[in-house]
């Protein structure tokens, strides 16, 4: 396992337990107890973790993995979500996409599609999310408008007024959200409320809403809302779904693609 694979799964591991000692580490990721305490220390110093007498824990109370550390988790779900959520893109869309793995998957999805190879534009894509702008801005068939802000260095997000006034000057035929919780009573949430403020700007300025999240994202609730489980048109998940997730949704008007 090279170092950089060991370190996202070390700052996962954290995320998901808040505390790990050395030897759980060492098991978990079949290396020597030596490698890990000199991980441990090299994360830290990078201000990722708080180094602990025989361990680690998270930096901070509340902790979100950055966007360059997070793994490749539930990797085939989100590409079967992305390209489920760019087969509901029609040819001359304005669509807008915020950051996160499962919407830099649809980016990429977008791309591919091979009726979007041209065009006076294919797309417009509207985002504040910099790593998408960056990936599809080699796309000359695509018209590629990022919003301004100040970037998150988290998610790579733009947040703040300057996002605020571009979206406030456009409109969208379809706002995607990559989400981290998607509850019916409690709606569709971010970690960070700069983010989410965006992100519910963004959904406002959209004729139809998408949430495309794995089964993991459903029935869980975050920090900052982006919106009510109302406002959202269409959920794009995978088939782990539990079916009473997907029945609550239905029940709330909102169409559940599972795939």
């Amino acid at each position: 396992m090279s170092r950089d694979a060991r370190w996202k799964a070390l700052l996962e591991l954290l995320v998901e337990r808040g505390r790990l000692d050395v030897e759980e580490a060492a098991a978990d990721l079949r290396v020597s107890a030596a490698t890990i305490r000199r991980d441990f220390d090299q994360l830290a110093e990078q201000q990722m973790l708080v180094r602990t007498r025989g361990g680690a824990v998270v930096h901070g109370v509340s902790y979100e993995l950055p966007l360059r550390y997070k793994t490749a988790r539930h990797a085939s779900e989100k590409q079967r979500i992305a390209k489920a959520v760019a087969a509901l893109v029609s040819p001359g869309d304005a669509v807008g996409l915020t950051g996160g793995t499962t919407t830099t998957e649809v980016a990429r999805a977008l791309a591919v599609r091979g009726d979007l190879s041209s065009g006076p534009p294919a797309l417009t894509v509207v985002t504040n999310a910099l790593n998408i702008a960056n990936e599809l801005a080699v796309r000359p068939q695509f018209k590629i408008v990022v919003t301004g802000g100040v970037a998150r260095p988290q998610s790579y997000e733009l947040v703040g007024p300057l996002a605020d006034e571009v979206l406030g000057r456009l409109t969208l035929d379809v706002a995607v959200l990559g989400v981290v919780a998607f509850d019916v009573t409690h709606g569709a949430a971010a970690h960070d409320e700069a983010e989410a403020a965006v992100n519910r700007l963004l959904c406002e300025r959209a004729e139809r809403v998408v949430v495309a999240a794995d089964s993991s994202k459903l029935g869980r609730r975050a920090f900052a809302r982006i919106c009510a489980a109302d406002a959202v048109d269409t959920l794009v998940t995978d088939t782990a779904a539990s079916p009473d997730a997907v029945r609550r949704f239905e029940e709330a008007g909102v169409r559940v693609v599972a795939v």
